[in-house]
Parts: structure tokens; sequence; C-alpha cells
């Protein structure tokens, strides 16, 4: 009998649709992955903010196709809770790691 590493979770998005979350397999892990590392270069909450919506949009676009190519849609059925969960459970992305948010107050003191 085979074991199973991962655990799959069902969200419902703010439109009332729900989709399974797990994580990426490594074909899409490299594309997300990809589009992670364009906050590298983001200047504004704004563009970080695309930034993530669109990472989000690699494990939603397989199940939900209307969605895909559609940022501005997927906004609408996204909210930073679900932003923060999908980037954990599929990319293993924790935006609320206490390393993470030390790293990024250090990185602004250094720009000054």
């Amino acid at each position: 009998m085979a074991t199973t590493v991962f655990n799959v979770e069902d969200i419902q998005l703010r439109d009332g649709s729900n989709v399974k979350l797990k994580p990426l397999s490594i074909k899409e892990l490299r594309e997300f992955m990809k589009v992670i590392a364009k906050t590298e270069t983001a200047t504004t909450e704004e563009e970080t903010m695309a930034i993530l919506v669109e990472a989000c949009g690699i494990p939603l676009f397989s199940q939900l196709a209307d969605l895909e190519n559609n940022l501005d849609k997927l906004e609408d059925v996204l909210d930073m809770p679900t932003i923060s969960h999908i980037l954990e459970v599929c990319g293993g992305i924790k935006l609320d790691d206490p390393n993470l948010l030390a790293a990024a107050v250090l990185a602004g003191q250094n720009s000054i």
C-alpha cells in the first residue's frame, strides 16, 4: 500500500469556488520560484502584491481555468489570509515566518 507524504486541503475562495491545495510538483515549483524571485526587485507594496497573486495562480489555474491569464479576476477571489495559506501549503513559503520578517527589517535598515 502506498503512503502519501503530503496532505490535500480543500479551501473556498471569496467567490465560493472550492479548490484543493497540495504541494506543487517540481515543474510547478520551478515556475513558482521564478515568480517569487521577482519580489527581490519589487519597490512597492503594490508590485509585491501583484507578484504574490501571480504566484498563487500557479496552483489554482489547473483547477479554475477561467482564471488563467486573468490576474484581475484572480485578485477578486483572493484575500491576504488565503494568499498566505496558498503560498505556505503549495510553495512552502510562510509570510508570517519570524525569520523572514526579521530579514525584511534588516534589509530595510541596510537600504538607508
